[in-house]
């Protein structure tokens, strides 16, 4: 022992892409290593950076492990440093070869802190505080990982209990939840941010209660999408509705909120509710016309499945399907983050609805991009979102209901948009200049 620690600098290749960006993997791997090699572990922190790549930390009683992954490389960098000689990094070096399937390792050994090159110093203690700071305390385990939702310019992290509470890849998409400590459950879909337990009445209220409580009599109504079951909820707080369709894609995402999210999923299960797992732009094909006194598009956003979903085409077939005076409801993404996406889609609704039957409204989902989120409202010659809302009615279902987020003050001020979103879509609603 002529050192103070052993410093292994490992470098494995040929690994499975796969693993190497698995966040919740490659920590659970990286830390069941260091207690074989009888190391104690104090805290660890690992962090998946989207589309690819995974960087980790762990902090022991006698140093730390460290790790970052290229999955496009099949490469993975690793730094095994340990005070004394109780641990053995070697053990480790084996488990985690293993771990991420690599086809051969290299490692470089280094004795850190030589003995003959160091003088020890006398410490004194000015008074029993510093000597009671110096006494060893047995650590307690901490995790600290977190998921990030993000693009070429934008993220946002969240960190969560570590472990996945689901994950299930179906022929459309990976769908997981995981367990965050801010927000709560949150279902996660193809790294995407879905919902999550605390903030997502914001969404669902508002996507809802806007033209249910301005429509006058809402009875058959059809959600494209929405399989978590937060807008079916909504829905069915109202006693007049006869029939509600949902009709959603991936079977997955229905099991993953009935297991998981009761809070949302609710009603999955009641009796007004025909749950149709089938491709909805499909589905509306083959719908009789004038059918629907609303129609709800609650999609993720346009990628992948869901890209058809914000195609003129399927408004074309929206509008056929709906009675007349029905009402569209869409998610319209972000004015801030998918600009494109959300000017074209009011120029199309403008050109199938109308210009004056078009509206803009917002409301605020702290978890969603840039946590400004829009809604596209769209009457076929029925009601206007604000000259036919009833205030008394709609203040008193909203405190019969106990709603977070949905109140009638709040449904007004949504279609009051900030300049430069009304800015963007005059072009298509002229009607919006007299707004301001």
């Amino acid at each position: 022992m002529n050192s103070l620690g052993r410093h292994i600098l490992v470098e494995f290749y040929g690994c499975s892409t796969e693993i190497l960006n698995d966040v919740l993997l490659i920590e659970t791997s990286m830390l069941n290593a260091a207690k074989e090699s009888g190391a104690n572990i104090i805290t660890s922190q690992f962090h998946r950076f989207p589309p690819i790549g995974v960087s980790g930390f762990i902090v022991l009683q006698e140093s730390h492990f460290a790790i970052h992954t290229w999955p496009e490389y099949r490469y993975a960098a690793l730094d095994l440093f340990t005070c004394g000689f109780s641990v053995n990094p070697w053990i480790a070096y084996e488990l985690l070869k293993q771990a991420f399937d690599a086809d051969h390792g290299s490692a470089l050994e280094l004795n850190r802190g030589q003995l003959h090159l160091l003088e020890t110093a006398d410490i004194e203690f000015k008074d029993s505080d510093e000597v009671a700071a110096y006494q060893y305390t047995d650590p307690q385990e901490q995790r600290s990982v977190w998921f990030t939702d993000r693009n070429d310019n934008i993220a946002l992290s969240l960190r969560h209990k570590g472990g996945w509470v689901f994950r299930e890849k179906s022929p459309y998409q990976t769908v997981e939840v995981l367990d965050t400590f801010e927000y709560g459950k949150m279902l996660v879909i193809d790294n995407m941010v879905m919902c999550s337990e605390k903030d997502e009445k914001a969404y669902h209220e508002m996507i809802i209660h806007v033209p249910m409580l301005t429509h006058p009599d809402p009875r058959n109504i059809l959600v494209i999408g929405g399989g978590d079951g937060g807008s079916v909820r909504e829905i069915l707080r109202h006693p007049q509705v006869e029939q509600v369709t949902l009709v959603e894609i991936d079977e997955v995402v229905v099991k993953a909120a009935k297991e998981h999210l009761p809070s949302l999923s609710s009603a999955l299960e009641h009796p007004k509710l025909h749950l149709v797992i089938e491709n909805g732009i499909e589905y509306l094909a083959a719908a009789a016309d004038q059918t629907y006194d609303l129609i709800v598009v609650d999609s993720s956003d346009p990628v992948g499945c869901s890209a058809a979903l914000f195609t003129k085409d399927f408004y074309q077939q929206v509008y056929r399907a709906l009675r007349p005076g029905g009402v569209l409801v869409a998610q319209s993404e972000s004015p801030r983050f998918n600009q494109s996406k959300f000017v074209d889609l009011y120029q199309d609704l403008a050109d199938l609805f109308g210009h004056g039957q078009v509206h803009c409204y917002l409301a605020f989902v702290s978890t969603y991009p840039t946590g400004m989120w829009s809604f596209a409202y769209g009457s076929k010659d029925g009601p206007h979102p604000l000259t036919d809302l009833n205030h008394q009615h709609s203040a008193q279902f909203a405190k019969d209901h106990q709603l977070a987020y949905y109140n009638p003050g709040v449904h007004q001020g949504a279609f009051s948009l900030p300049t430069f979103v009304s800015d963007m879509i005059t072009p298509a609603l002229p009607a919006l200049l007299s707004q301001r």
